[in-house]
């Protein structure tokens, strides 16, 4: 394939060379600071690459003026700031090109929050806590990876709500409180535990991502999936199914 980065940071930069190794070719790169010095040609635009499939690991404010735009490439999005907002014009480019987008580009992710959906069904008497470990260098929290799991928390207990910060609650917690909780430190690659707790048992559901290269690649497998595809929207949930 011939691969547009949307971004050129860290993740872009490991899926440059696993792509590379791989076979493909890099079509280009955009950019969110032109100063960037990078081995490949720079585009303003996603079709100006002339690439097969675009993979983007990039900023809200630089993928969000992006898709303002005619968009015909194939589009593999990982962004996960502005999460509503990047799937509001994904779906709208979804009617002319195809486009895959996941809070986590980990399939093992994507089996976690099955997963979850199964205990949501049979441990509605627990009490249910969330928390994500990632790097110092992390800019949102709750990751989107965390937003996605409590998303399918919440869809399976109804009046649940989420509960961000205690330090200013002096009353016990409610059976329909989730608590969501983000640690930032280190070199942490993410973590993300989902935790049910009940009189005298405790169960925990954890992925814990050893390298940033497993990122890249589920985009890689992605995108080389993608372009076998027609018009549409899709997720880790439709991607794989049979045609």
């Amino acid at each position: 394939m011939r691969i547009l980065l949307i971004g050129y940071g860290t993740m872009n930069k490991i899926t440059a060379r696993l792509a590379e190794e791989e076979g493909h070719e890099i079509a280009g790169v955009i950019l969110r600071n032109k100063e960037r010095d990078v081995p490949y040609p720079v585009f303003g635009s996603i079709d100006a690459a002339d690439a097969d499939v675009a993979i983007d690991f990039s900023h809200p404010d630089l993928i969000l003026p992006l898709l303002e735009d005619e968009v015909e490439t194939p589009l593999v999005i990982a962004t996960t700031g502005e999460k509503e907002k990047i799937i509001d014009s994904l779906k709208k480019k979804s009617t002319v090109t195809p486009v895959f987008f996941s809070a986590n580009m980990s399939y093992g992710v994507h089996v976690m929050n099955e997963v979850l959906k199964k205990a949501l069904s049979m441990l509605d008497e627990f009490d249910l806590e969330m928390i994500e470990r990632h790097h110092n260098k992390k800019v949102d929290a709750p990751s989107g990876t965390l937003v996605k799991l409590l998303d399918t928390a919440m869809d399976h207990r109804d009046g649940s709500y989420p509960v961000y910060d205690r330090s200013n609650i002096h009353e016990k917690r409610k059976p329909e409180e989730i608590g969501v909780s983000a640690v930032r430190g280190g070199s942490i690659v993410g973590t993300h535990d989902v935790i049910f707790a009940k009189d005298d048992e405790v169960i925990e559901i954890r992925h814990q991502a050893q390298s940033k290269e497993i990122f890249s690649n589920g985009a890689l497998k992605a995108a080389n999936e993608l372009v076998k595809h027609s018009d549409g929207f899709y997720d880790y949930n439709n991607l794989f199914e049979e045609r």
